[in-house]
């Protein structure tokens, strides 16, 4: 997957006309994942204060259904934007293109981690991300590198140092960028450290993504708030999100420390936490000059009094971009330049 996304080409591609699209709807309309929602919420919040446009409509999604949405088509029924927790698949670049979405602008915003947590008031947890992969994976090899359905009930089978307690994780669905952040910085990567102490090898790395469903995992949709209740009502209990609803959310909740490393701002920015992703969002070209204000939009959200290390979405948790970062993705707001896979 790496491999795949390896560069981001500038081209200089007309705008596609929307017929009709500026008379149906003069309002912003963006999907797309529950990380990124509190962010381009800010944002349109924002930008509908200070300019004469409307304020966007945003619709928290999850990206992969964010994708989808935005994928389907050009036109008013579409969306302009969608937010991603991750970046865009190959699969879903094809699908966009399939469907005449073929100037598409990407933008990445900073940074976020994902975090294992649990009530405020509950024994803190400090992991490995092995000990989760063992704790989470559907299969796992037995004394001999065989893989068997995973025997692990509580967190002390995985291993004696842990909390003798059910393993019981509240986690976000396959559609979630944060599913497959998670997948990709925890589970395969766990799978590895596996296989190379057990001899596993390929097999177990083959089913790595595979999540357990006999209960110990509990797909708790894309509703972020319904987590922490959940996680209030049962102190045994953990749930995955992102650093930045953490963040905000730190009176009622706290992270587990992953490989010693706890999950703090400082931490996730200069790299030592282990598990930290991109955020980004995208936007459909054809639209820009159709509906009003998405260029305006964007050069808010690419701004210093945004994105930059004391602009307002710090304050809300995400981690800035470093300054080269920031006007690479500057220029390619405010120069409409196309993703190219």
């Amino acid at each position: 997957m790496k491999a795949l996304f390896k560069s981001v080409a500038v081209a200089a591609l007309g705008v596609v006309a929307v017929a009709g699209a500026a008379e149906a709807r003069d309002q912003i309309r963006i999907v797309g994942s529950s990380t990124v929602f509190p962010f381009a919420t800010a944002v349109a919040e924002n930008f509908g204060k200070t300019t004469s446009f409307k304020t966007p409509v945003i619709e928290s999604t999850g990206s992969g259904g964010g994708l989808k949405l935005f994928c389907a088509g050009v036109g008013v029924e579409h969306p302009d934007v969608t937010n991603a927790s991750r970046r865009i698949k190959k699969s879903e670049y094809d699908l966009c293109q399939s469907n005449g979405v073929t100037d598409i602008v990407e933008m990445k915003i900073g940074y976020d981690g994902i975090v294992m947590g649990n009530a405020k008031s509950a024994t803190a947890l400090n992991v490995t991300i092995d000990q989760v992969f063992l704790a989470l994976a559907k299969q796992v090899p037995d004394a001999s590198g065989a893989l068997v359905p995973n025997p692990n009930k509580t967190w002390a089978d995985v291993d004696p140092s842990l909390p003798n307690i059910a393993i019981e994780v509240l986690g976000p669905p396959p559609t979630s960028g944060t599913r497959d952040a998670f997948v990709e910085l925890v589970m395969e990567e766990g799978a590895e450290i596996v296989a190379e102490a057990t001899g596993a090898g390929e097999a177990l790395e083959d089913v790595a993504g595979e999540i357990r469903e006999d209960g110990a995992f509990i797909e708790a949709g894309e509703n972020d708030n319904l987590i922490v209740q959940k996680l209030e009502a049962n102190p045994n209990a953990f749930g995955i999100f992102g650093f930045s609803f953490l963040d905000q959310n730190a009176d009622k909740i706290k992270g587990a420390t992953m490989g010693g490393v706890a999950p703090t701002f400082d931490a996730i920015a200069d790299g030592s936490y282990p598990v930290s992703r991109s955020l980004y969002f995208y936007v459909k070209k054809a639209h820009v000059g159709v509906i009003p204000g998405i260029e305006e939009y964007l050069a808010e959200f690419s701004s210093e009094n945004a994105w930059g290390p004391d602009g307002y979405l710090a304050d809300k948790g995400l981690i800035p971009m470093p300054d080269a970062e920031r006007a690479q993705y500057a220029g390619a707001a405010s120069g409409l330049s196309a993703l190219a896979l």
